[in-house]
This record gives C-alpha cells, sequence and structure tokens, in this order.
C-alpha cells in the first residue's frame, strides 16, 4: 500500500512550504493531495503564487483529532501549528513554528522549542520557508526511513543533513 500525504491549504499560504513539502513528499513516491481549507477553487498564496486544490476538506478538527487518535502523522508549517492548539492536537508535546507564533504556543499547551524542525512522536512542526526542505524530508524520514530522505538530498542540490 503506497503512502498518502494530505497538503491542506488556506488563502495567504507561503507557497514554497506547500510546493517544496508536495515536490519532496511526491519525490519519495506518497500520493499527495492538495486540499483548499475554504471550497477547492484555486488558492492565492502569500506571494500572488496560485495553486488549484484537488479537493476541499470540511471537518478538519475531527480529521485532525482522528489522525492524531490512531496514532498516524500530524505536520505543520510556519503558522501552521496555530490550527494544531486550536484544535488541542498534540498537546503536551515539543513545536515549533514560525517566530511570529511563538508568544501564541508558548501558553502551557506545548513545550516549545526553537529548533528548525521538531519532530515527536506523530508530530513534526518546522519554522517557515527556509526550512521547507528538512521539515518535508523529515515527513519522508519517518514514513521511508533515513536512507530514503537522504537518497532526495543529493538530486535535489540540497544542504540538509538528516538525522
Amino acid at each position: 500500500m503506497s503512502k498518502t500525504a494530505l497538503l491542506i491549504l488556506s488563502e495567504g499560504a507561503e507557497e514554497m512550504e506547500a510546493v517544496i513539502s508536495a515536490d519532496v513528499l511526491r519525490r519519495a513516491g506518497m500520493k499527495v493531495t492538495i486540499a483548499g481549507l475554504q471550497d477547492s477553487n484555486p488558492i492565492k498564496c502569500s506571494r500572488d503564487v496560485v495553486i488549484v486544490p484537488d479537493l476541499k476538506v470540511m471537518f478538519v478538527k475531527s480529521l485532525l483529532q482522528s489522525q492524531e487518535k490512531n496514532g498516524r502523522l500530524i505536520a505543520a508549517i510556519c503558522a501552521a501549528p496555530i490550527a494544531l492548539k486550536s484544535h488541542s492536537i498534540g498537546t503536551g508535546k515539543q513545536i515549533t513554528s514560525h517566530p511570529c507564533k511563538q508568544a501564541d504556543l508558548s501558553t502551557g499547551e506545548y513545550k516549545y522549542i526553537e529548533t528548525r524542525v521538531a519532530i515527536d512522536e506523530n508530530l513534526i512542526t518546522s519554522r517557515g520557508p527556509g526550512t521547507a526542505f528538512e521539515f518535508a524530508l523529515a515527513i519522508v524520514k519517518h514514513f521511508f526511513g533515513k536512507e530514503k530522505a537522504t537518497s532526495l538530498v543529493g538530486p535535489m542540490l540540497v544542504n540538509a543533513e538528516i538525522e
């Protein structure tokens, strides 16, 4: 059975984070579905790049709760960890985010750490556009192992160490 990922985007999403994540996961062999949060219309990203989602996703809270309950991976980058907080996902775990969201996530529900990628069991979070490759490679490592993640680094000319 092939691995699948659902990439949920909202208006104003950071295009580098979305495209890099989808691309790296697809290079690893994952089936990536891009979903619009509001609807399935094209999504205008933060720098005016437009991404056409494959479908619309509803019931984000129940989807995230199901993922967490079943021990499945949940990953969020940049400001997206705020959505995890609003749905009480991953409480008590280590988390990181874009620095502008640190105060919102340092209120006791999480163990906030200032690192490029935070991995705590089935929760992976990251800081922002400059950490998107490391974030995506951490997801690849989670599903396929270090060897697979490392094999993607060279062809993409990425300067990233897989821990």
